[in-house]
């Protein structure tokens, strides 16, 4: 393996147009999808928790597998396990777009995910591995606005495509950018980046660690019902296992240390879970709202939602750059208590406008984009350098569990209030008592997050 550094300025700036690519692709197509899931629920004649699943199934199947990868990129190569990634995911979205049925759908969704969490556990890294500290806040910042670009367009294309097109052309439309990252990764980046090069996989604790998340998510889908209880808690048991044996490899898949002995680190990570878990399923509930409830189509659906992704698009890389010359806990504390607050505007989302629900996706957006590019500056140059993929392997899994905790909340409650049912006209009054419990749940989540930003320490006290 070479020493993985840049042999050029048009290289490494081709680094950061593959990482932008690659960070668009994968929220361009959860936020599309989430406007389609309307329409694959009438077409496959699904209940809303089922539903539920074409989102979850991705986001369980990436976090799964995000940590294995991210240690297989550090001893492999992380340019080689990114670019399998690429064409998993592509080749993925193709068999998405073919699904004739839900099994098959969850199934290739499932494929996705994996070759998502390729592509996240070692894009950062290689980021991080490439530009220096004083410019990483930069580069993340222009990254970060690549995701929320893709945010931004998944709902407008997405219901665009859904009603003209179909939903399934929201898959192939993936295909173009997907394509093209691939075509620059092998004609363009020659370097390679594999510090752990030699070392041994570690096969026992990727297994347990996938059991565990499996069994907590599938546990959750199962609530409020004993055996939900018995398969959560399950999967808690199994995930303290994975602690209890990581602590004893000499190589693990996870370095569990990093989160006793660096503060920094630690509380970064819960920050972002916080974020993630308090925010996620925001959209999704829009996305019922404003169709089933006031009657919206898709496109005009997704016009409304825009608002708050355009928004973190223009905050992001400013955020970012800010946070080369601030200490990032102030710039993220501050954009959790914008988003606390907006959350807990939604709380009377049934008494608002149109323009209402549009201008506090405004504040949402803006508090979202001064969170995540501090915090992701923070938690990637709170390590040395060997454990740079680590991080990166912890930042996407704390997102993806934060994801996924998001939803499964969410499905608790429609589980408890609606049943296994489809959202239809007949049953809109329970889908709107729901929304104040959700929305209450998640905004007090998001205010406690204040304060693991806040109490997570200084960069530059550690340099």
């Amino acid at each position: 393996m070479s020493s993985g550094k840049i042999t050029g300025k048009a290289e490494k700036r081709m680094v950061l147009l593959v990482a932008a690519i690659a960070s668009f692709l994968t929220p361009y197509t959860g936020s599309a999808v989430n406007l389609a899931l309307p329409a694959i629920g009438r077409e496959m004649q699904v209940d809303a928790v089922l539903l539920g699943w074409v989102a979850t199934v991705y986001l369980l199947s990436s976090a799964v597998f995000l940590v294995p990868f991210g240690r297989l990129g550090d001893i492999y190569g992380r340019r080689r396990i990114f670019l399998c990634g690429m064409i998993l995911f592509s080749f993925a979205s193709v068999l998405c777009a073919f699904a004739g049925n839900i099994s098959a759908l969850l199934a290739f969704r499932a494929i996705q995910g994996a070759g998502s969490a390729m592509i996240f556990a070692t894009g950062f890294a290689i980021l991080t591995s490439v530009f220096p500290q004083k410019e990483r806040g930069k580069a993340m910042g222009v990254a970060i606005a690549s995701v929320y670009a893709g945010l931004s367009l998944g709902p407008v294309t997405g219901g665009v495509l859904t009603e003209y097109f179909g939903w399934r052309s929201i898959f192939i439309f993936t295909v173009i950018p997907g394509v093209t990252a691939i075509t620059f990764v092998i004609a363009k980046i020659k370097s390679e980046w594999a510090e752990a090069g030699g070392e041994p996989f570690d096969i026992k604790g990727a297994l347990i660690y996938g059991s565990s998340l499996f069994l907590i998510i599938y546990g959750l889908s199962a609530l409020p019902s004993f055996y939900g209880f018995i398969v959560v808690l399950s999967g808690f048991a199994a995930f303290l296992l994975f602690v209890f044996v990581e602590n004893r490899t000499e190589y693990p898949v996870f370095n569990m240390q990093l989160f006793r002995k660096n503060r920094l680190f630690a509380y970064s990570n819960l920050a972002a879970f916080i974020n993630y878990s308090s925010t996620f399923a925001v959209a999704f509930l829009l996305s019922f709202y404003l169709q089933s409830v006031i009657g919206l189509s898709a496109r005009d659906a997704g016009l409304i939602m825009v608002s708050q992704p355009v928004v973190m698009v223009l905050v992001a890389p400013f955020s970012g750059r800010l946070s080369d010359r601030i200490e990032p806990r102030y710039i993220s504390s501050a954009g959790m208590a914008l988003t606390a607050i907006s959350l807990a505007v939604f709380i009377f989302l049934e008494y608002m406008s149109l323009f209402m629900i549009m201008a506090n996706l405004v504040f949402l957006g803006a508090g979202l984009g001064l969170f995540v590019s501090p915090n992701t500056n923070a938690i990637m140059s709170s390590v040395k350098k060997k454990d740079i993929g680590i991080a990166s392997g912890s930042m996407g899994t704390m997102r993806l569990l934060g994801q996924m905790f998001s939803m499964g909340m969410v499905m608790l409650i429609f589980s408890i209030y609606i049943g296994r049912e489809e959202i239809t006209p007949g049953n809109t009054s329970e889908f709107i008592n729901s929304l104040p419990v959700s929305f209450t749940i998640l905004s007090v989540l998001c205010f406690a997050g204040i304060y693991a930003s806040y109490s997570r320490g200084n960069i530059r006290a550690r340099n």
